[in-house]
């Protein structure tokens, strides 16, 4: 028996067609919703899986195809994340004969298709993975030094295999170690949601996230792009949840934070602790920003905003983070940015041996810190000075 399903997100059809083959069914995925009446008519399927929310025509508009161009009473499956009421009963009124809403396990549309089409007749084994499917596609990007020693491979591959709408760019921030290598082996038979990216020469932790960000920027089926730290001394688990966050409100950035309390199991080096609440009050009273934690390396954004945030290289090493808070105010201003922006304290966060920074760097960053303010806040007087000097040569203001 053959399947056809059509979504635009890649991600959401690698592991509906995974699951589907194991159960023996004939599966034919398309992501181009007008290529995809094209391939109904020569692939004629016995069941036809679609998504309502789709660029240039939406699943309705398939369902009419089928329905009415066609006249084919071919069973349709809608799986969507659209849980508008109306949208649902006009899906109905069409002729589909199930609506399966996102986020829903694969156990749960294996059943679904069952029931429409019958079980297969062949005798390859059911593989139950409990995968949810969703109804956003995430990017994540890892940044690598030297990280032969610390990464944990089987911890990113059992979380993508196990969690759908995930891709892992990890970029190798020129190694000087087998890091490329490790990363290599660990895309083979994963290349669809995993990219290794490769910077011939290390040009630092900052833009290597900013050469990684905005490569995945490059993927249309991406609602949000991330990034997080090759030790995982923030867990994937923990960063699923700031995706939830993001993903139910209207933030545009979700930044973790590695706040002390009551169930969270929060671990720092007693010196780093001490540079870190420093730097954080600096942050605070000289930048005026109202954050607890600028430096976790565990942040989810909206794809809107990767641009904003990432477009110029950044100007200092370790900093980053704070610069990418300061080009949002700079660009939404002040009271909007603080709206758009969200922090999240973690269940888990550990220290992981073999941090690439240092005290002696932990100190340079206070420095940093002033050249950042320096840097924003002359970039905002030049923009208020241009803005004045052409109100006066045009006669708007007097001199």
């Amino acid at each position: 028996m053959k399947i056809l399903a059509i979504d635009d997100q890649q991600l959401v059809l690698l592991p509906l067609k995974r699951r589907l083959s194991e159960l023996g069914y004939e599966v034919q995925t398309e992501t181009d919703a007008l290529k995809a009446k094209s391939i109904f008519d020569n692939f004629q399927p016995d069941l036809v899986i679609v998504d309502i929310n789709m660029p240039i025509i939406s699943g309705i508009e398939i369902i009419r195809y089928i329905r009415g161009t066609k006249k084919s009473q071919t069973p349709i499956m809608v799986l969507s994340g659209n849980t508008d009421d109306n949208l649902i009963v006009e899906s109905f009124d069409l002729g589909v004969e199930d609506y399966m809403k996102k986020p829903l396990s694969l156990d749960e549309v294996s059943a679904r298709v069952k029931r429409l089409i019958g079980a297969t007749t062949s005798n390859k084994q059911e593989v139950s993975q409990n995968t949810i499917i969703q109804k956003r596609c995430v990017g994540v990007v890892i940044p690598c030094y030297n990280e032969e020693d610390r990464l944990s491979s089987k911890e990113f591959t059992d979380f993508v295999e196990k969690h759908s709408g995930y891709h892992l760019c990890f970029v190798n921030d020129g190694s000087k170690d087998n890091t490329l290598h490790i990363l290599k082996e660990l895309r083979k038979g994963r290349e669809d949601y995993i990219t290794v990216y490769d910077c011939e020469q290390n040009g630092g932790k900052a833009e290597a996230v900013r050469l990684g960000m905005l490569h995945m920027a490059n993927y249309t089926d991406l609602d949000y792009i991330g990034f997080l730290d090759a030790d995982l001394s923030t867990d994937l688990t923990d960063f699923d949840d700031l995706v939830k966050t993001i993903e139910t409100s209207n933030f545009k950035i979700v930044s973790g934070s590695r706040i002390s309390r009551m169930g969270a199991n929060i671990a720092k080096e007693s010196a780093r602790q001490i540079i870190s609440l420093t730097i954080n009050y600096i942050i605070r009273k000289i930048l005026k920003m109202n954050f607890k934690d600028t430096q976790c390396g565990a942040k989810i954004m909206d794809k809107e905003v990767i641009k904003i945030a990432f477009q110029e290289r950044f100007i200092t090493k370790w900093l980053f983070d704070v610069e990418i808070f300061m080009r949002m105010k700079k660009h939404f201003g002040a009271k909007k940015a603080d709206g758009f922006i969200c922090e999240q304290p973690l269940k888990r966060w550990i220290h992981a041996d073999g941090s690439k920074l240092s005290m002696k760097d932990s100190v340079k960053i206070v420095f940093q810190l002033g050249h950042i303010a320096v840097h924003y806040n002359q970039k905002k007087n030049i923009k208020t000075n241009k803005n004045y000097n052409y109100a006066l040569e045009s006669g708007k203001v007097n001199g």
